[in-house]
């Protein structure tokens, strides 16, 4: 069997014109591998059971892991040849390997890390920084960057990785691949070179959503349920406005996919600094601990200030005293923040650790068993080689106030590539409460193409400012009917929502506010139109088909209304409401 590891090289380099191709442009050689691989090896799956017995889940599948996963035999060298001269080889490997190859993939090497596998930025002067497939001229993210460079490339199905604070979410927005964190603590972290234990999560890296979703379920070893659709996807706006490129690049994506599968009604509007700020009372704490002055600071900048405090005081705490002995040669950020003076006291990192339990409570209680947060993975597409770009605060402060939010509170959240903008990748992020993984992966499964699909329509698209601006007028005036309503102004928020429609013609929700507001003043074949425009323009919006069925009821269009909340509990069949109305019809007119 050593021989089908070799064949595999083999096929691999010839598959590379010229094996090692040196580009004039970027002044580096891009090697054979990319770079990804740090040591080439196969452990190979058991046979597979006798019938009638099924095959191994993972078969035919191969992978990589990063360098901090233990491999018996082999020195883990975390990502610097002197941790790799100072230890001695694993004596066990990682569970989670053998769970895979016992699973019924091949494991076929070890990939590259950042020094001590603690930036997101994926250089490595030791090992020379991987080379992002998906842009050559830019870093490939880290800390986990050979990794996502071995899927992107096509080395292998999927890889292993860590995510502290986004180890896995940064190299799989940059290198243009699906990158998962799983909630904290539901994959075991023995054999495994920490980082920041308390925010360690191991995480994977893949191609496409199947094999996510194949993997995934091996290492979260989770039964059998029954797939269930969100029923709200939350677009955090204030993460949005963190983004370099245009917004819309991202969120309209998200929001044309979201409204083909499961409806417009679903998509809702979060503002986390201002919800972060009430649900979670220890940031005013820290705020008041570490801050000077009276500045006003953000609750997602506080949120990015604990959790890199939280991992360098973790780090210090697990690898201070070998550093101190071995006085590694290390990147000039990585050692600036390693060797930063943690005036620290114990109370202050109480105070951290509270916030992430608190912020865990806040999350889990947004999103509930059936949301989905949307934000941006990254605020900058990635930066070219050797830039200064990730040195600034900007760059540092938008970057970490995104990550920071599944990091602190240790949810779920899966990494989605979007293709490209100016030649990057761009990527958006799916957050579910901790605990929902698989309700994670089965929206993933769900909506991966569809995202595909409209972000190569959006790419493509030359929607003109004047457009992009009419549709945010058109949204900003629906807000206002929805307060009218609220209010129980009935014909101003009818003014406010016909205004809206003018704005942008083609959206179902504002004809279908617009109809229950046509309901509360009687006016039901204004209101039957309305939603009959709305379904016309979304047949999964469950609302329009609950107010054309009360139209239509009202009307004395009875049969046209048990279709109507027959049809709406079809698409949500826990919908008490239509339950309730088609039942009640039908015994009285059937």
């Amino acid at each position: 069997m050593a021989s089908h590891a070799a064949n595999l090289w083999v096929l691999l380099g010839l598959g590379l014109a010229g094996i090692f191709l040196m580009t004039k442009r970027l002044k580096k050689t891009i090697k054979a591998d990319f770079g990804a691989f740090i040591q080439k090896l196969e452990l190979l799956p058991p046979p597979q059971p006798a019938p009638p017995k099924a095959p191994h889940p993972l078969t035919g599948l191969n992978f990589a892991v990063s360098d901090v996963f233990d491999i018996e035999g082999y020195v883990t060298g975390f990502g610097h040849p002197d941790w790799l001269r100072t230890h001695e080889p694993s004596t066990h490997t990682s569970p989670v390997v053998l769970a895979l190859v016992e699973g019924g993939a091949t494991c076929i090497g070890k990939t590259v890390v950042d020094d001590l596998a603690y930036s997101i930025h994926g250089e490595n002067k030791h090992y020379s920084t991987p080379t992002n497939p998906a842009a050559p001229a830019r870093i490939p993210g880290g800390s986990s960057s050979g990794a996502a460079v071995a899927v992107a490339a096509d080395f292998v199905d999927f890889s292993l990785g860590i995510d502290t604070l986004g180890g896995i979410r940064v190299p799989a927005a940059f290198c243009g691949v699906i990158g998962f964190r799983p909630s904290y603590g539901v994959i075991s972290n023995t054999g495994i070179i920490p980082v920041s234990s308390s925010l360690d999560t191991v995480g994977l890296f893949a191609k496409d959503p199947s094999t996510l979703r194949r993997v995934g379920l091996v290492l979260l070893q989770l039964p059998f349920s029954v797939q269930r659709n969100p029923k709200q996807i939350l677009l955090a706006d204030d993460c949005f406005e963190l983004l370099k490129i245009p917004k819309d690049r991202i969120s309209q994506v998200v929001t044309n996919s979201t409204e083909k599968h499961f409806g417009r009604q679903v998509l809702k509007h979060e503002n986390l600094e201002k919800y972060f700020s009430s649900k979670v009372p220890s940031l005013k704490e820290f705020y008041s601990q570490k801050i000077n002055g009276d500045s006003k600071i953000s609750s997602l900048t506080l949120l990015a200030n604990v959790a890199q405090i939280l991992q360098r005081y973790e780090f210090k705490c697990t690898h201070g005293e070998w550093i101190h002995s071995e006085k590694p040669v290390l990147d000039s950020a990585i050692s600036a923040q390693i060797n930063e003076t943690l005036d620290m006291t114990d109370k202050e990192i109480e105070i951290c650790k509270l916030v992430r339990t608190e912020m865990r409570l806040a999350v889990n209680n947004l999103l509930k068993d059936d949301g989905i947060l949307v934000i941006p993975t990254t605020a900058y597409p990635p930066p070219k080689l050797g830039s200064k770009e990730i040195f600034s605060d900007d760059y540092q402060n938008r970057s970490f106030s995104l990550l920071s939010i599944a990091s602190i509170s240790g949810c779920c959240q899966v990494t989605l590539p979007l293709g490209y903008h100016d030649k990057c990748p761009v990527s958006v992020s799916f957050i579910a409460r901790h605990g929902g993984d698989r309700f994670l992966l089965d929206t993933v499964q769900t909506v991966y193409s569809s995202l595909q699909e409209h972000a190569d329509t959006v790419a493509k698209s030359k929607l003109s400012p004047n457009a992009v601006k009419q549709e945010h007028s058109a949204e900003a005036v629906k807000e206002k009917g929805n307060q009218a309503y609220k209010d129980k102004q009935w014909q101003k928020a009818i003014g406010f929502y016909t205004e809206a429609i003018k704005l942008s013609d083609n959206n179902a929700t504002y004809y279908s506010n617009r109809a229950a507001a046509y309901l509360e003043l009687g006016s039901f074949l204004q209101a039957e139109t309305d939603c009959t425009k709305a379904i016309s323009l979304d047949k999964k919006n469950v609302k329009a088909y609950l107010r054309r069925g009360t139209a239509r009821e009202m009307l004395g269009y009875y049969k046209e209304a048990i279709e109507d909340f027959s049809y709406a509990l079809v698409l949500e069949p826990t919908n008490k409401r239509a339950a309730l109305s088609a039942d009640r019809l039908r015994k009285v007119f059937q």
